[in-house]
């Protein structure tokens, strides 16, 4: 799967058009970057961008911008209502889907160290990237003589004050959640709760119920209602749920009323599916489409309650695939991927087809179960195809993603290929790289191999009970799976030949080989127990 960060620059500049305007086209032509929101403030004289790209991409992206602002920005002419400290005030980099928090901070390094090598601007790490609470308030330029200290200094660039450019932190941080609990009561009543609820709570002697949350009560005039109003500085930690549920407790002992919620801004699509997860439990409900599950927490938590919830507009992962050009080979339709395949190129190949038949082998048994579910003639069978059907279909959408997968494992090769070999260090590190390359195009049918594995206890199970007007589908999947842990091996052995690694190679065939026994000996055991269940 695609990594992805979200980085979200603070430029001083809220009211010059002209300036916003590049600064933002600076990010969107940056190749592999999403530009996801501009947020621009008059009175603050700041603008806000929100973008969301590869580890490598989003720093290219912020250093474009940083660019534009260096020759567009003067920081000794900036005025505003905010104590701004540089052009560029704030950068962080902040973890979305597949990337940890340890990369975001490589992420605040790289670009640290090369927008002051660039620029010749001072760029600081606070708490050398430790940030939830980003800077203290208010803040304001440092003052040109405390940079010659070495408490002052910054962790990159020169100790010397720059009054065009100012300074600038950079750092990695959790993704922040911006929501809102409604209530028919007064602000005085919301920031009760709100303090009962906020980590800080009331002072140290009080501390608060809910981790990484900070809150307040107000009052929404223009809606004619209270708010407890929330920033999760980490969803992991305290869930949208947990909020919402927590404030509809202490809502009840005080006898009033919530009515619904608010997300500000953009939302992680795990944060939303989570929350349905909560729910899907809690009610004991049978959902398996993402669609559904998130239409679900929008109606558990009234989060269409002020205005329209569109998830296509507010979920990051959602706005990110609609601004991509190349989505790759399971974005396109079934005779395009067909032509690919049969193109005169190496990707994709075999692997490919292997993943896709794997997925194609998981989704008839999800069909299989679906066909056996919620009809009266076949109600005794109702609560083991709940427990059946999910995992088919969680390994239909992560199979499908591993058609994908192997095709950039196969490039990562070939690009390796492509290096200078001119000198002796060129030569170590294209074979490094190629045995990189090489690793990773093993590991990945690998794991297909693997993902498969886990199919076949439900698969078996399934075919013990399932709808018998759909034997040739549960047939025709079993040998689909098999199919695809035959394509895996052979593209392990094809890889694994050239592999200088003895341990590792040693690892992976016994594994591979494995599995290969399984998927033959479990495929064989599925179309038994169908023969004689007909018998």
């Amino acid at each position: 799967m695609a990594k992805l960060v979200e980085c979200v620059p603070n430029f001083s500049e809220g009211n010059n058009k002209e300036v916003i305007d590049a600064l933002g086209q600076a990010i969107s032509c940056t190749p592999g970057c999403v530009l996801l929101d501009v947020d621009a403030g008059a009175s603050t004289n700041r603008t806000v961008y929100t973008f969301v790209g590869s580890p490598e991409a989003v720093i290219e992206g912020a250093l474009s911008a940083a660019r534009v602002a260096g020759k567009l920005i003067d920081m000794s002419r900036h005025t505003g209502e905010h104590p701004r400290m540089g052009a560029l005030d704030v950068c962080p980099f902040v973890p979305v889907m597949n990337v940890s928090m340890d990369e975001c901070v490589t992420c605040a390094h790289v670009f640290g160290q090369r927008l002051a090598a660039e620029l010749g601007v001072p760029d600081a790490i606070p708490g050398r990237v430790a940030c939830a609470a980003w800077l203290p308030s208010p803040r304001g330029l440092i003052p040109p003589p405390q940079l010659a200290k070495p408490e002052w200094a910054p962790d990159f660039g020169p100790p010397t004050f720059v009054p065009r450019w100012g300074a600038t932190v950079t750092g990695a941080r959790t993704f922040l959640i911006a929501y809102n609990i409604n209530l028919l009561c007064t602000k005085e009543l919301a920031h009760r709760i709100a303090l009962n609820l906020r980590e800080q709570g009331r002072g140290v002697d009080q501390p608060g119920r809910l981790k990484r949350v900070q809150g307040i009560g107000w009052y929404l005039e223009e809606e004619n209602i209270a708010q407890v109003s929330t920033n999760l500085l980490d969803f992991e930690t305290t869930p949208l749920h947990a909020v919402y549920e927590e404030v509809c407790r202490d809502a009840e002992a005080l006898n009033l009323p919530v009515v619904g919620s608010q997300l500000v801004g953009l939302v992680p699509k795990k944060a939303m599916l989570d929350t349905a997860e909560f729910y899907i439990k809690k009610e004991k409900l049978f959902i398996l489409e993402e669609e559904q599950k998130i239409r679900l927490v929008v109606s558990r938590l009234g989060l269409d309650s002020l205005s329209p919830f569109h998830p296509r507009e507010r979920i990051i992962e959602y706005l990110v695939q609609a601004g991509e050009v190349d989505r790759g080979l399971v974005a396109k339709p079934l005779g395009a991927f067909v032509r690919a395949v049969g193109g005169r190129s190496a990707a994709p190949g075999g692997g490919s087809v292997s993943a896709a038949a794997a997925a194609l082998g998981a989704a008839l048994g999800c069909m299989v179960g679906l066909m056996s579910y919620g009809k009266r003639q076949f109600e005794e069978l109702d609560p083991i195809m709940r427990k059946l059907i999910p995992p088919f279909h969680k390994a239909m959408d992560e199979l499908v993603a591993m058609v994908d997968a192997d095709s950039r494992a196969f490039s990562s090769y070939m690009e390796a290929m492509k290096l200078p070999k001119s000198t002796h260090e060129e030569r170590e590190r294209r074979t490094a790289a190629m045995q990189q390359g090489l690793k990773t195009a093993v590991r990945v049918p690998c794991a297909l191999a693997e993902k498969v594995s886990g199919l076949w206890p439900a698969l078996k199970e399934l075919a013990c009970h399932c709808n018998l007007a759909c034997k040739s589908d549960i047939q025709v999947g079993a040998k689909m799976l098999e199919a695809a842990v035959f394509g895996a091996y052979f593209n392990v052995m094809i890889n694994l030949k050239d592999i200088t690694d003895e341990k590792f190679k040693l690892a992976m065939l016994q594994k591979v080989s494995r599995l290969l026994e399984e998927a033959k000996q479990d495929s064989a055991l599925v179309l038994a127990l169908l023969e004689k269940r007909v018998a």
